[in-house]
């Protein structure tokens, strides 16, 4: 992408995926500062909460350079913030870019980083006519790879020994989806 495009809100069933704003930089510092959480991250937890101004300034810039775009994700139940979803490295050449997300550890096992990741990828297809997604998971985040398959993701490969975080070594899975394997689903989505 080379122009800036706004982030959209979507929506599903359960799940308000917004733009992220600075009120979010607490609720962004203990995500990002929870050790259990971040066990399988590429870089070790946060210690000062300056990281998510940080964060939230790359988001900002993400948008405006046209490379990615995160969104905060909260459950539309209570308005709680439960994690992020980000779709970056956009390449409009090659119609690619890839997809993360981060949830809080009281947010797992609910389905919400498959559903948060669904709608993202739906406007994804639909709206950037992207052909294909990446994905890269630590091989030990077996729940992770889950996430991935059940949104139609194949594993293609493993990235060995690509991190070192703290002296701990890891691999990665790299997982791909094209456009002619994507299942929109009949999951409820609208966009603002």
């Amino acid at each position: 992408m080379t122009a800036s495009l706004p982030t959209p809100t979507l929506l599903t069933a359960r799940l308000r995926l917004r733009a992220f704003e600075d009120a979010d930089a607490d609720d962004l510092f203990a995500l990002h500062s929870n050790a259990h959480v971040l066990r399988y991250w590429d870089s070790p937890p946060w210690n000062d909460p300056v990281r998510a101004e940080q964060f939230l300034a790359t988001c900002r810039r993400m948008e405006q350079d046209g490379t990615g775009v995160r969104w905060a994700v909260d459950r539309v139940s209570d308005g709680t913030f439960t994690g992020w979803c980000t779709l970056a490295s956009w390449n409009p050449e090659h119609r690619s870019a890839s997809l993360g997300y981060c949830f809080k550890e009281a947010a797992w096992g609910h389905g919400y980083a498959t559903e948060a990741a669904h709608a993202v990828l739906r406007w994804a297809f639909d709206t950037l006519d992207l052909n294909r997604v990446q994905a890269e998971a630590d091989t030990r985040n077996a729940a992770s790879g889950r996430v991935l398959e059940k949104l139609g993701f194949l594993l293609e490969g493993t990235l060995r020994e690509d991190c070192v975080v703290n002296g701990d070594v890891s691999d990665s899975w790299v997982y791909g989806l094209l456009r002619r394997e994507w299942r929109p689903g009949s999951g409820t989505l609208s966009a603002r």
